[in-house]
C-alpha cells in the first residue's frame, strides 16, 4: 500500500461563485409579478374616468382659489359641472336638463347639497345678474358640494343611481 496517496491528489481550490443567470424560479415569479403589478398601476392611472374627475377636480380648486366676483364664480362652477356630467353621461342623458331637473340630477349623483336652497343659490348667482348677502356666504358650499359631485357621479351611477 502507497502511503502517499494524499500526495497524488489535485491542489485544493475554492468552489466557483454561483452565477447570476439563469435566476432562481422565486426571481421569475417575482419579476412577472412586479410587471403585472406595474401594468395595472398604468392602466388604472390612465382610466379616462379617473383622468376626467383629476381634471375637474384641479379646475374647482382654481374656482376656488381664484379672487372673482361672487358671479363669475357661481358660473364658473356651474359651467364646470355641466361640462363634467356632459363628459360622464353623455349628451342625451345631460343636456337636456335645466333648473329644478339639472339641481335633482347632480343631487342624485353625489352633491345631495345642491337639491334645496343651496342649489338654487348657485343657479340664480349663475343666471341673474343679482347678488345677495345670502350668496356671498353659499360661496364655500358651493364649491364642496360641487367636490362631492365630482368625487361621488360616476361610481354612484355605476351602482345603479337615478337618472
Amino acid at each position: 500500500m502507497n502511503t502517499g496517496w494524499l500526495a497524488q491528489l489535485a491542489p485544493e481550490h475554492p468552489p466557483t461563485n454561483p452565477s447570476w443567470w439563469p435566476p432562481a424560479p422565486g426571481w421569475w415569479v417575482s419579476s412577472v409579478l412586479l410587471l403585472a403589478l406595474i401594468a395595472a398601476g398604468i392602466a388604472w392611472w390612465r382610466n379616462p374616468r379617473r383622468r376626467l374627475r383629476r381634471a375637474a377636480l384641479r379646475e374647482l380648486r382654481r374656482i376656488n382659489t381664484t379672487d372673482a366676483d361672487l358671479g363669475q364664480t357661481a358660473r364658473a362652477v356651474q359651467d364646470l359641472l355641466r361640462r363634467y356630467a356632459l363628459a360622464a353621461f353623455g349628451h342625451e342623458r345631460v343636456a337636456r336638463l335645466s333648473g329644478e331637473a339639472w339641481l335633482r340630477f347632480v343631487a342624485a349623483r353625489g352633491a345631495e347639497g345642491l337639491a334645496g336652497p343651496l342649489g338654487q343659490s348657485l343657479l340664480s348667482a349663475s343666471f341673474s345678474g343679482k347678488i345677495t348677502d345670502r350668496q356671498y356666504q353659499d360661496r364655500d358650499a358651493w364649491c364642496a358640494a360641487a367636490e362631492q359631485f365630482l368625487r361621488r357621479a360616476v361610481r354612484r351611477d355605476r351602482r345603479g343611481g337615478k337618472s
